[in-house]
């Protein structure tokens, strides 16, 4: 196909694919974990509070990933903590800290020199043209990482998913757990920005987990299989994106959603088979 012939032609696209295979691999061990502690507003306000952190940076003159980082960490730590003390309930400090970290953004990005709408339009929705090797790089050492973390400390890590409680009376440190999490979240968010997007960044964190999860039930399947749609998404979606010239992260989510539609559609005629078979 042209597409894989051009990756060793143009360096942009490489850079896009390597981003779209790790990316991938992140958010699909990463929402695994987001699905099942029932986070998925948490990554959402995470996602947009980056946005105030972009704005900052891209005023300063400074890298706006470490901005958005710097930010989207802050902001991940800062809400486990408010939920954690009870000085303010969970889903006030998330859309709190959405709204607030948007308006930032905007507004700084607003009051930049030179400033045009298509600075925001490539962070909103994604841009493969804007990965680099050093988001590459940073990409890589923290899909190792979570690689490593995923089998050492997974089971620590489901505990604390599943019933904090439970793994509190077995002595797993969940305090501990969850801001590392938060933290680790928060990354993946921020360094899958230029592939998805912060519009739809979160669907690339949901989509992948409950495909699997409609197949089976196991946290540990999940968390083997999750990262590997994700990749196949992200891909299948470069390549329409590639092709037809539409943004990357809206083809990701379309096909990644025909995926849930099949498999979906796939399971329902199974059932009704057995069904028929039963009666007979």
């Amino acid at each position: 196909m042209e597409f894989f012939s051009d990756i060793f032609r143009y360096g942009y696209l490489s850079n896009a694919l390597w981003a779209s295979l790790l990316s991938g691999v992140v958010c699909g061990l990463v929402g695994a974990y987001v699905v099942f502690r029932r986070m998925v507003f948490l990554a959402g306000g995470i996602t947009h509070a980056s946005f105030g952190g972009l704005g900052i940076a891209f005023y300063l003159g400074a890298n706006p990933i470490l901005g958005a980082m710097l930010f989207a960490v802050l902001s991940a730590l800062g809400i486990e903590w408010a939920g954690e003390r009870g000085r303010i309930r969970e889903d006030s400090a998330i859309g709190i800290i959405w709204s607030v970290g948007m308006a930032i953004g905007a507004l700084f990005m607003s009051l930049r020199p030179g400033y045009t709408s298509g600075d925001l339009s490539s962070y909103l929705f994604g841009s493969i043209i804007t990965v680099t090797s050093s988001d590459v790089v940073a990409l890589a050492l923290l899909t190792g990482a979570i690689l490593l973390g995923t089998l050492l400390w997974h089971r620590p890590v489901i505990y604390t998913a599943f019933d904090r409680e439970f793994a509190r009376s077995q002595g797993v440190p969940t305090r501990r757990v969850s801001y590392l999490m938060a933290a680790v979240t928060a990354l993946a968010i921020v360094l899958s920005i230029r592939i998805m997007g912060i519009v739809l960044l979160l669907s690339l964190l949901t989509l992948p987990v409950v495909i699997v999860n409609t197949l089976t039930k196991d946290y540990r399947r999940i968390l083997l299989f999750a990262p590997p749609v994700a990749v196949a998404g992200n891909v299948a979606g470069l390549v329409v994106s590639y092709h037809w010239e539409v943004p990357p992260g809206a083809a990701i989510i379309f096909s990644l959603t025909l995926a849930l539609a099949a498999v979906k559609f796939g399971v329902i005629l199974l059932s009704l088979s057995r069904n028929k078979e039963n009666r007979s």
